[in-house]
């Protein structure tokens, strides 16, 4: 399993960094969002908001509804500092689906839905098991937005878990090989199938087909 630590991704290359990052997060993005709490009590919730904020420094910005009482994810997230974002296949979409429920505090939905924990050394928060695209996130900014209460979390790349073959050579993320599943709404769920990758565009040159292949 490849494993690309923040150190490494400030390394890469310019352009396949930013590939990297823009990719990572797929189509209208749908995401399980992992945490734990001070107490060691694991949290998982299907979120529909992830976006890419920037590839230098990578960071992923997401909308968390207003906290209740029984919201543990934001306050998990604000008590450890970490959390993680893991893609959604097609044979769990259902049970992804399940840790939308509102479960009463302290119940792990990793349990519940049937999903396994998946660590790695010095990262607190769990991955899932289930998932094959999984990023790391260290939390960098909190913004409270008040017209509607909600909670703009954004957080800095730390670990990416994924298997080798799903990077193309330009640093896209092939997230139709992945499987990758989108969403419209809070309920209907698709499976995106690629149409084509296009040159970068420039002023002059007619839109074409990008000649690397993968």
């Amino acid at each position: 399993m490849l494993n690309i630590k923040s150190e490494q991704i400030h390394e890469l290359e310019k352009q396949y960094r930013i590939s990297l990052i823009n990719s990572l997060i797929g189509f209208r993005s749908l995401n399980l969002l992992g945490t734990t709490s001070n107490d060691g009590i694991s949290n998982l919730c299907i979120i529909s908001s992830a976006f890419h904020l920037g590839a230098n420094p990578p960071l992923i910005g997401l909308v968390i509804r207003p906290e209740r009482e029984h919201n543990d994810t934001l306050r998990n997230i604000k008590s450890t500092g970490q959390y993680t974002l893991n893609n959604v296949l097609p044979e769990w979409y259902m049970q992804a689906h399940q840790t939308s429920a509102s479960y009463p505090s302290g119940v792990s939905e990793f349990d519940t839905c049937g999903f396994h924990k998946q660590y790695v050394k010095d990262f607190k928060a769990p991955f899932v098991g289930e998932s094959n695209i999984r990023i790391g996130l260290e939390l960098r900014e909190i913004i409270d937005i008040e017209i509607n209460g909600t909670t703009i979390v954004i957080g800095e790349i730390m670990h990416i878990l994924t298997d080798d073959d799903l990077i193309a050579a330009d640093g896209t993320v092939d997230h139709g090989k992945s499987k990758t599943m989108t969403v419209a709404g809070l309920d209907t769920y698709y499976l995106p199938q690629p149409v084509g990758q296009l040159a970068y565009a420039k002023p002059g040159v007619a839109p074409h087909l990008s000649s690397l292949q993968h």
